[in-house]
């Protein structure tokens, strides 16, 4: 399987770019924020690649950065959405827009994306609002060393709802919220879920 591509890009639109890698054209799916991200024709460029590959077709997808191929990856876990759709997604809201949507819940902002109603917008916050957590989790784990809320473990936790999508102030105000008269030991982990399951209610 194709991890990246490092080549000159031969050609681009926003649908797609040829990466010439040592005389060998490979064409790749693009969304609108990576296109915008790729440099000029006949310069360098390094791709995050996603290889998909069915019965009786292969096809790679190029993405600028790492947060927007895992995205695209969950995307097309969601049933209907295939990885055409994905693209179109990403193409619609950056990739911060779409999890903080998907996290808040926000149905109307989904369905502004073309191809996205209401009915994918609500299968998407159902399957996918508990795995991105999860990734939240993951970037912002603690060792617990802590022995109490400090402002730095608060900060990490702003942090973690910012790159779900929520404005600054909003995040401080949750984590605010969420740390009152609760030891969670320095885990940032724990006041982040805190957080969100208060945003729920």
């Amino acid at each position: 399987m194709i991890a990246y591509l490092k080549g000159i890009v031969h050609d681009k639109s926003p649908e797609q770019v040829i990466v010439d890698v040592r005389d060998v054209g490979y064409l790749l799916e693009i969304s609108n924020q990576t296109y915008d991200k790729l440099p000029a024709t006949d310069e360098e460029v390094e791709l995050l690649v996603y290889h998909h590959v069915t019965d009786n077709d292969q096809r790679l997808f190029g993405f600028a950065n790492q947060n927007e191929k895992d995205l695209f990856e969950l995307l097309i876990t969601v049933k209907g959405v295939g990885p055409k759709l994905g693209l179109t997604i990403l193409s619609g809201l950056p990739a911060q827009e779409i999890t903080g949507a998907i996290v808040q819940e926000d149905k109307s902002a989904l369905s502004k994306i073309k191809g996205i109603g209401k009915k994918t917008a609500q299968r998407m916050i159902l399957e996918l609002k508990d795995k991105i957590s999860e990734m939240v989790d993951a970037t912002y784990s603690s060792d617990g060393s802590a022995t109490s809320i400090s402002s730095n473990v608060k900060e990490e936790a702003v942090s973690a709802l910012q790159s779900l999508g929520f404005k600054k102030r909003d995040a401080e105000e949750s984590i605010e919220l969420a740390a009152k008269g609760e030891d969670f030991d320095g885990n940032v982990q724990k006041l982040v879920k805190k957080a969100l399951s208060q945003m729920d209610k």
